[in-house]
């Protein structure tokens, strides 16, 4: 059994199954609507219900979704399933650059382990008879064997490649997922996953200089758009800021390096922020956002920003190019989130949408 859905404003209806909730039956139909932990906690998900009746999961945290909201007619549309047809209210808005790609599932074979650095390693999943479509910056949920919940990590290649994946993946101390990749998977294993997911994309429907901030394994997603850019012969000023504590984790140093050669307008531009830096070291110290602002010269008014990496890290940039003015509607990043990082969103300010 399955009911209608029309969201609104966009005026569009979906099929949704009667075990699915609202959200993946929309992403899986080629339909955004905004979302984030995917899993009832931050609340970006919650629209209004103007006609029908459903069903609120029990794992919709009081905080994301408050007494007084229910009463009022919202849920979360990542656990909430129809129990009739409905229309609902999303605040959405659509987005000339977004493929709105549908999610599909896909099994791939892990073909090789790369360490990239002491703590990434980078995972290729080679998906056989099919192809992945995805946009640059976008991410895969990821299965992992004995976890309840898929964890995402972003397509680290570009979106050319659509048969082999690159998943750069950090070891995140006590953090269940990362523990086992690191430790028990193999070349020759099998993965479940499903893509795509995410709405870090690029804007390139004007032509805006881009800038991109990328630290840790988090350098995965402006990799992908950098590379995507520079396949397809973009001739805007491209800049890639990548933030480092020492040589050892300044991953894929040779490939930028060569691409800035290759590309008149590329530009490269890492920055070691220590501790432990190395003594043949003569590039940029400090942390990459003062590395970027002395090389701007604090000025990055008209310019569009993509920032990936530690949460401090995000913050920092996202201050920075606020005095650099800068403003929220040309900055554009990835939200991954767990139950900390949840709660904390579900306390931000409403009048920041992108960042």
């Amino acid at each position: 059994m399955s009911y209608e859905v029309t969201i609104e404003p966009l005026g569009v209806t979906i099929e949704v199954e009667d075990d699915q909730s609202i959200l993946d039956a929309a992403l899986r139909q080629g339909v955004y609507l905004p979302h984030a932990c995917g899993h009832g906690l931050c609340g970006t998900c919650k629209v209004d219900v103007l006609e029908g009746d459903v069903e609120i999961g029990e794992e919709a945290s009081p905080f994301a979704l408050l007494d007084f909201e229910r009463d009022e007619g919202k849920c979360l549309t990542c656990c909430t399933k129809p129990e009739s047809d409905l229309v609902i209210e999303a605040d959405v808005e659509e987005e000339p650059d977004a493929a709105n790609i549908p999610v599909r599932d896909f099994v791939g074979k892990v073909i090789k382990i790369e360490k990239l650095t002491p703590r990434i390693v980078g995972v290729f999943l080679e998906v056989e008879g099919d192809e992945v479509e995805f946009q640059s910056g976008q991410y895969a949920n990821l299965h992992i064997p004995g976890l309840d919940t898929p964890r995402p990590f972003s397509m680290a290649q570009s979106p050319n490649e659509k048969m082999v994946l690159e998943f750069d993946i950090a070891l995140i101390p006590g953090g269940e997922g990362t523990t086992w990749i690191h430790n028990e998977l193999k070349v020759g294993d099998t993965l479940e996953f499903s893509a795509p997911y995410g709405h870090f994309f690029l804007r390139t429907s004007d032509d805006k200089p881009m800038v991109f901030f990328g630290g840790g394994s988090g350098l995965a997603s402006p990799k992908s758009m950098v590379l995507d850019l520079l396949e397809s012969g973009d001739a805007r000023e491209i800049i890639l800021y990548q933030g480092a504590r020492n040589l050892e984790e300044l991953y894929y140093k040779d490939l930028f390096e060569e691409l800035a050669l290759k590309h008149a307008n590329f530009t490269y531009v890492p920055g070691l922020s220590g501790p432990d830096i190395e003594p043949e070291w003569n590039g940029p110290t400090g942390y990459i956002h003062e590395v970027a602002k002395e090389h701007m010269g604090g000025k990055f008014e008209g310019y569009r920003a993509y920032m990936c990496g530690p949460p401090m890290m995000i913050d920092a940039c996202i201050t920075m190019l606020m005095r650099a003015r800068l403003f929220e509607k040309d900055m554009f990043m990835e939200k991954f989130f767990n139950a900390a990082d949840a709660e904390a969103e579900s306390k931000k300010s409403p009048l920041f949408k992108n960042i």
